[in-house]
């Protein structure tokens, strides 16, 4: 973790995203990390973000984490509903994430910043793109702060949620996410459980490198350089990539693009 820290050190980002669940070994095993990633801020100036999820999580349980994070200095959460954990049926006390956001206000008010998940081509589990739309103002209206969405491939759709979102109301900056591609079948796997949109084009294009594992880095790269620097022409408020600790990819994405300071 920490040479993943140092290798993108140089890109200045505001904050490192970490997963984090709200309970188990996920939580126990990424808390030191966390912890270390805050402490190095006095230095770096670059944050830690943890993920918290709250499915099948006590009110209890999320207020000591809440505790843990104020003691340690950690005052940005990505504030998630999380998956309900294997063989558990239970929801706990939160079922949804703009529950747990308006939590978090009741009991620490403003002292974090919320970001929460948004999803310009609709979360898989929504019965409809309304109603999508609907859950996402309730967590602006809980109290996030703003919102990183899933990665997608089609910049339009990013467009066309964020005019939505322009006409329900909602204010708060909508970051792009932007998942490099090292693996095009493990990407397609997790694309279709996460509603994320491989492109037709893309997808056939990307099946035709096979095993070529170089050719197909050297061709994702190229598309992901222009993709992003189309986001940045069109003024966004931030960028939000899922390196998944490979770092390199996102490196010399920003790296042709200028942004390494």
């Amino acid at each position: 973790m920490r040479k993943v820290r140092e290798k993108l050190a140089p890109l200045k980002p505001e904050f490192y995203s970490v997963t984090f669940g709200a309970g188990g070994s996920t939580q126990d095993n990424t808390l030191d990390a966390v912890i270390d990633i805050q402490q190095d801020s006095v230095k770096t100036a670059i944050n830690a973000a943890p993920h918290l999820s709250c499915v099948g999580s006590s009110s209890e349980s999320i207020r000591e984490i809440l505790d843990t994070f104020k003691a340690n200095d950690i005052r940005r959460i990505v504030a998630l509903r999380g998956d309900l954990p294997s063989g558990m049926r239970d929801p706990g006390d939160f079922r949804y994430a703009n529950e747990l956001i308006e939590f978090i206000r009741k009991e620490t008010g403003d002292n974090f910043t919320i970001e929460v998940a948004a999803y310009p081509e609709v979360h898989p589990q929504a019965q409809s793109a309304k109603i999508d739309l609907i859950n996402f103002k309730r967590k602006v209206d809980a109290g996030a702060d703003s919102a990183l969405t899933q990665y997608f491939y089609n910049i339009d759709s990013y467009l066309y949620f964020v005019d939505r979102c322009q006409i329900a109301g909602i204010e708060i900056p909508i970051i792009p996410g932007i998942m490099p591609i090292n693996n095009f079948s493990q990407l397609a796997r997790f694309s279709d459980g996460c509603g994320a949109e491989i492109p037709r084009w893309l997808r056939k294009r990307l099946e035709e490198f096979h095993d070529d594992t170089e050719s197909l880095q050297a061709f994702t790269l190229d598309f992901l350089t222009d993709f992003t620097q189309k986001l940045i022409d069109l003024g966004v408020p931030g960028l939000h990539f899922y390196t998944m600790n490979k770092v390199n990819p996102t490196l010399t994405i920003c790296e042709r693009l200028g942004l390494i300071k």
